[in-house]
Parts: structure tokens; C-alpha cells; sequence
């Protein structure tokens, strides 16, 4: 399984291009547009005095402020160094050695297993059904656990990511909770990747109970807008959270980052406008892409767009273009189950989206030169 990789290294582009950062639009990374809460900003000014000490090991203030955002028991949640550790502290921690994965999607659960010398094996949605992901067809290559063809041990877990990176697809709430009864009924682990679910309420299962063996993980990166912090979260049985903590380093999650993200949380103002003006941009992004001449768009419940450029232009030629212009997209013709034509680009200001439109524009009519 290769994979999509990530976005967002606007560090290399900066270098390779020979220009500061802020001349960069960063398309290849989905970030609130809006940028991080005005309340996170102010803690993170005020909260210099904080680098004297080591951070706060169980993150306990963060803990409780999710407790009460969701109304579950504080020792249900686990903060990590952004939601990405937490996927590499799964395997491990849980022992899974054969995951079953949801695609076309995000590499890192791939690269997780590699790492600890596991399997992965996929159920992939396909282009006709605007990549709805097949979750009545999870089981079907799991039927004869133990009894394939391979030398790979059994499947004893189930990953999807709701809504979905790359294609922006997101299964309802019912579907999901449907899907975790019958992974617990086989008894295998079901993990639901939700780092974007803050733009699609509705399909998260968090504000539910969970199931023994089910694991749902959370970010502050997308919607929160506080990549450069790292911090994300499981959510959990207290049991599972534990044994998941005991595979954590000591001192995971800085005290920034831990102040920052509470700031975020309880900012209901800034949340309420960062999703009204997605919802009305991402909208007009749509529409505009979809007047390319040539190109595909699919629809999308996150704050990204997954299109198909026109079938001769050239993705990497495409990039490169742009990448010239200081204009990043993501390239993610190489993700197995989707097609050579597939770049993802995130919903960002007006103003950026109009750049990125007259920019594309131009590469077409030219075929990408």
C-alpha cells in the first residue's frame, strides 16, 4: 500500500523555492481558513511562565474540559502529540497485527502498522458511488479470518476514517455505530479516525456510547487550526485508554499545546463562525472548480475538495506549476483507489480560493505547462 504522504511542509517548499513562508498558500494541508481561536492566541501570549516546568503529564486540565464538552468520564480521553502518535501508539499498544482499512485514504495507519511489522489489507469505495465508503462489503474479505491464501495473520481490526481524507466523504452516525456493533461481535477492535468530524457534527459517535473495543480519535490540527502545537486525543473505555497510555513517552503534549486546545474548546464563537464560513465557501469553491473545463469534483463534508484534473493534464506537471507560483496543492494520484488525475485542495479564504481558481485556470488552458 503506498501512500498519499502529507501536507502541509511548506518548510521544504519555502527552502526549495527560496521564499518566506507568508508568500506560500498552503492548499495541501486543511487548516480552519479562519485560523485558531483569538482566545487560544491570547493563552499562548500569556503563557510564557509555563516553560519553566516540565508539561502536565496526564494533560488533566485538558481531560476535564473534554470531559464536560462531552459529557463522558475524564478517564475515557487520552491526549497524544496530535492524533498522529495516537495512530502509532495503536498497534502497538493493542497488538494488532492484521488492519482492515477503509479507502482510498489517509497513508499513516499503513505506515503505523509497517512500523510495527503488521498487515494491512483494504475494502476500497469506488468512483461511480462518489467514494462512499462500502461498509457493508468490510466483512466480506473477513469472513475466512485465519483461512486465506496469505501467510498474514487474521484481521483483528477495523479502521475507517469518518469523514473520510482523501475523497471528504462522511458516513452517517447510524451507519458507523452499526458497523462497531458488528466489529465487536467478531471481537475485533474498531478504530474511527474523526480528526475532521468538527465540520460534520452529525456523523461523530463520540457523544454516544462505544462499545468495549472501539477507539475514536480526535484532533485539534484541522478545526482548531493548531498544527505547529500537535495535539489530538482518543476517546475510549477507561481500560483501553490505560493500555494505550502505558505505551506513551513521558511529557508527550507540551503545556502550550495543552492550554492552547482548552482555549480552543471553549471558544463556541470562533466554532460557530469557522463553520459558517465553510459552509457557505466551501459551497462556492465547488461550484467554481466544477466550471473547469474538464475537471471532476466531488463532494465534500470536510474543509477539502477532491477533484480530477482533465485527462491529459499531468498531475506532478500540474503541481509543479503551481508549486512555482507558491501555490501548494496535494497530489494524490499515487493513492491506491483513486486515479492518476486526483489532487486534494483545502477550502481556504476567499481570497486564496480565488488565487488558486484563476491559477488553475491558466494551467489547463495551457495543459499544465
Amino acid at each position: 500500500m503506498t501512500g498519499i504522504g502529507h501536507g502541509g511542509d511548506v518548510y521544504a517548499a519555502a527552502r526549495k523555492l527560496r521564499r518566506g513562508l507568508h508568500r506560500l498558500v498552503d492548499f495541501s494541508a486543511s487548516i480552519n481558513p479562519l485560523g485558531p481561536s483569538p482566545a487560544a492566541l491570547r493563552t499562548i501570549a500569556d503563557a510564557g511562565d509555563l516553560l519553566q516546568h516540565y508539561p502536565d503529564p496526564t494533560c488533566w486540565d485538558l481531560r476535564q474540559a473534554l470531559a464536560i464538552h462531552w459529557q463522558r468520564s475524564a478517564e475515557e480521553f487520552l491526549i497524544g502529540n496530535g492524533s498522529t502518535e495516537l495512530i502509532h501508539l495503536l498497534p502497538r499498544a493493542l497488538q494488532i497485527r492484521h488492519l482492515l482499512v477503509v479507502g482510498p485514504t489517509f497513508s499513516e495507519y499503513a505506515a503505523a502498522m509497517k512500523q510495527c511489522g503488521g498487515h494491512v489489507s483494504m475494502v476500497m469505495a469506488v468512483r461511480a458511488e462518489s467514494y462512499r465508503p462500502p461498509l457493508e462489503q468490510v466483512f466480506a474479505p473477513a469472513q475466512g479470518l485465519g483461512k486465506t491464501e496469505t501467510d498474514h495473520p487474521p484481521i483483528d481490526a477495523v479502521l475507517l476514517c469518518n469523514p473520510n481524507s482523501p475523497t471528504g466523504y462522511a458516513c452517517s452516525a447510524a451507519a458507523v455505530r452499526k458497523l462497531a456493533r458488528l466489529v465487536a461481535r467478531r471481537g475485533l477492535w474498531f478504530l474511527v479516525d474523526e480528526t475532521f468530524a468538527e465540520y460534520c457534527a452529525d456523523a461523530s459517535i463520540v457523544s454516544q456510547a462505544l462499545s468495549a473495543r472501539t477507539i475514536v480519535l480526535r484532533s485539534f490540527t484541522k478545526f482548531y487550526g493548531l498544527p505547529g502545537l500537535r495535539v489530538g486525543y482518543a476517546v475510549a473505555k477507561k481500560p483501553i485508554i490505560e493500555r494505550i497510555a502505558a505505551h506513551q513517552p513521558p511529557w508527550s503534549v507540551n503545556m502550550l499545546a495543552q492550554r492552547a486546545a482548552e482555549a480552543g474548546l471553549h471558544d463556541v464563537r470562533h466554532a460557530r463562525r469557522s463553520l459558517r464560513f465553510m459552509d457557505r465557501e466551501r459551497l462556492r469553491l465547488l461550484k467554481k472548480l466544477e466550471q473547469l473545463p474538464g475537471c471532476t469534483v466531488f463532494p465534500s463534508a470536510a474543509n477539502f475538495i477532491l477533484m480530477e484534473l482533465p485527462v491529459r493534464q499531468k498531475v506532478a506537471e500540474t503541481v509543479a506549476v503551481l508549486r512555482r507560483h507558491g501555490i501548494l496543492i496535494r497530489d494524490c494520484s499515487q493513492v491506491p483507489g483513486l486515479n492518476a488525475r486526483s489532487v486534494r485542495v483545502a477550502v481556504r479564504t476567499r481570497a486564496d480560493n480565488d488565487r488558486l481558481l484563476h491559477a488553475l485556470t491558466a494551467v489547463i488552458r495551457q495543459g499544465g505547462s
